[in-house]
């Protein structure tokens, strides 16, 4: 213990001695396509020299997916290629969360260059598409579960165009030579885990609809249980197409001409177009990086809510929190008052910055965050009210509901270069349609069903054509003083995606846990005037003294997260995988 103490205060109170080499990486991040990526771990978590040559990397939440990843760079294939592969697998595998006719953002990092690249593949909005899009006849608000289930929920698809574009970059092998894995499963079959039987017996919305319950019913008229095997034709005709036309076999053609028809089926039809899934293309954007204790931290930008997990950690900068650690009540109360601050600006500033301007300076703004910080008291009062940050336009109030049927992973290949991706059908199973063999998005849900508040101010996520609905995906990395990779989170869970992140990052680098420990803290989610927690996971000891800090807490509700991480320590990885899913984290050396 006193060792650990020593090399965690070495950490994070001697910075001084790299100030410069920190402060020449905060230059250049403000004025380039900015730096490094990620990284995973091992079964059990493994402990890796972070540049030994020909060491290979998967985390992710499905066993098969890692197994996939790891198959394509054993032939050479680079961290893109693998990350094709398990996307491919993924949609097979864990349909409550992914879908080749979903949505991702991929954080990649270059190790040539040091550079860090964000790939950004969300879903946007048919080109018919009217801030009334989810309004009834009196211009109310739709029920959510009505709006959900509708063919109006589809956004059109972004993952894979997004992947090619990757791909065309830093692929090595062929887009053809990606898809073995996923095109045999899905003939063959594969067994259904205890998690994703769950969600087939479980009372989702989607479970009673015709597309579900044609897939998920064996010969004897059952909803099939874990153990049963899983085959998917459709499925895997549609993936041998993919692997030889490429993306044009979703975008255009017989299965664009399909997803158009499935969302024009039924009450609430979408307006897509088989030209909406023609011109849809992915954005390369720039990392948005800001200072955190001695590290450099790096996310997507908008639409993303990347910057809101910034204001988070530099709100947190402001407070004890470092000294006290997971079994001090005052320490989860400063986390749950930061996490109630920063929700309440993401969800009245963050949107795309295509069609609203994001005051991402001021929200980041030094004084600003500190004058937020200074909110926390001693007690849990009503709900924070967003705050006016330099450079802010009024905006409405937002009522956004976020599902979270997402998952995430982490891949190195054996040059160092790493991507970092989270991916999304968005609720669980989409809006349970199907089409070749894969469900169908709900991502336009993802927007705010009324597009101007009570007092008639516009919503920055409301509806319009061709716009990206705002996002919690926050697949982030952090770089050292030198701009070298210093480590990499990321998560599924919808809106909670960042206090998940949050927390293991506090976790992590300020209680000094294992990576696989800071995943395995409770989660804690304060947004408003509600906080939800993994409730039997916290003690009594810590429930009594958050009620004492006006802190009741309620049980969660959706997937929970699926975090991965990796952080590392004095030149070695120390990685984890989140233990409410499947996942493995892998790490294996090449000849």
């Amino acid at each position: 213990m006193i060792e650990r103490e020593k090399s965690r205060l070495s950490r994070l109170f001697s910075p001084l001695r790299r100030l410069t080499g920190l402060a020449l990486a905060l230059a250049i991040s403000a004025c380039a396509p900015q730096h490094q990526a990620v990284a995973p771990a091992a079964v059990p978590v493994a402990q890796a020299e972070s540049h030994a040559p020909r060491r290979i990397f998967v985390a992710a939440a499905n066993p098969i997916a890692v197994e996939t990843g790891l198959a394509v760079m054993r032939r050479g294939g680079s961290a893109v290629d693998a990350a094709i592969a398990m996307q491919a697998v993924l949609g097979l595998v864990e349909p409550q969360s992914s879908s080749v006719a979903g949505g991702a953002f991929l954080t990649y990092y270059d190790a040539a260059t040091r550079k860090v690249s964000v790939y950004d593949g969300r879903e946007v909005a048919p080109a018919g598409a009217t801030p009334a899009l989810f309004l009834d006849e009196q211009g109310d608000p739709l029920p959510f579960t009505t709006a959900l289930l509708s063919g109006r929920a589809t956004g059109v698809p972004g993952v894979l165009r997004m992947l090619k574009l990757a791909h065309d970059e830093h692929g090595e092998l062929a887009w053809s030579d990606l898809f073995g894995d996923a095109q045999r499963i899905a003939r063959e079959g594969f067994t259904i885990s205890p998690r994703l039987a769950n969600f087939i017996h479980g009372s989702f919305p989607q479970t009673g609809e015709r597309d579900f319950l044609a897939y998920f019913t064996g010969p004897d008229g059952k909803l099939l249980n874990a153990g049963d095997r899983l085959r998917n034709p459709a499925y895997a005709d549609f993936i041998a197409r993919l692997a030889a036309q490429g993306p044009d076999a979703l975008y255009t053609g017989p299965t664009a001409e399909r997803i158009v028809a499935r969302t024009h089926d039924g009450a609430l039809a979408s307006s897509m177009t088989l030209e909406d899934l023609a011109s849809y293309r992915p954005i390369k954007r720039d990392a948005l990086c800001r200072n955190w204790r001695v590290y450099l931290v790096c996310v997507p930008p908008p639409p993303s809510s990347g910057v809101a997990l910034l204001q988070l950690l530099g709100m947190l900068e402001h407070t004890d929190i470092a000294s006290r650690g997971p079994n001090d009540p005052q320490a989860w109360f400063l986390f749950a008052e930061a996490s109630r601050l920063m929700y309440a600006d993401r969800d009245r500033y963050v949107g795309d910055t295509a069609f609203v301007k994001v005051p991402i300076a001021g929200l980041l703004d030094p004084d600003y965050i500190a004058r937020r910080a200074a909110m926390i008291g001693d007690h849990a009062g009503p709900p924070p009210q967003p705050g006016t940050p330099p450079g802010a336009q009024l905006a409405g109030v937002d009522r956004t509901l976020e599902p979270t049927g997402t998952s995430h992973f982490i891949v190195r290949d054996a040059d160092g270069n790493v991507v970092s991706m989270t991916t999304t059908v968005e609720s669980i199973f989409g809006t349970g349609r199907m089409v070749d063999g894969f469900f169908l998005n709900n991502q336009l849900t993802d927007f705010s069903f009324a597009p101007v508040d009570g007092d008639g101010r516009p919503v920055a996520n409301a509806v319009a054509a061709g716009k990206r609905p705002r996002s919690t995906m926050t697949p982030l990395i952090m770089l050292d003083s030198q701009g070298r990779f210093a480590g990499a989170l990321g998560s599924a869970g919808g809106t909670s995606i960042l206090a998940y992140v949050g927390k293991s990052m506090i976790g992590a680098v300020d209680w000094d846990l294992s990576m696989q420990d800071a995943l395995a803290l409770p989660n804690l989610i304060a947004r408003g005037a509600v906080f939800y927690g993994e409730v039997t996971k916290f003690s009594p000891a810590l429930q009594d003294g958050l009620a004492a800090r006006g802190i009741v807490l309620r049980p969660g509700q959706g997937e929970d997260s699926g975090l991965q991480g990796v952080i590392v320590r004095d030149g070695r990885f120390d990685g984890g995988y989140d233990p409410r899913r499947e996942g493995r984290a892998i790490t294996e050396e090449l000849p």
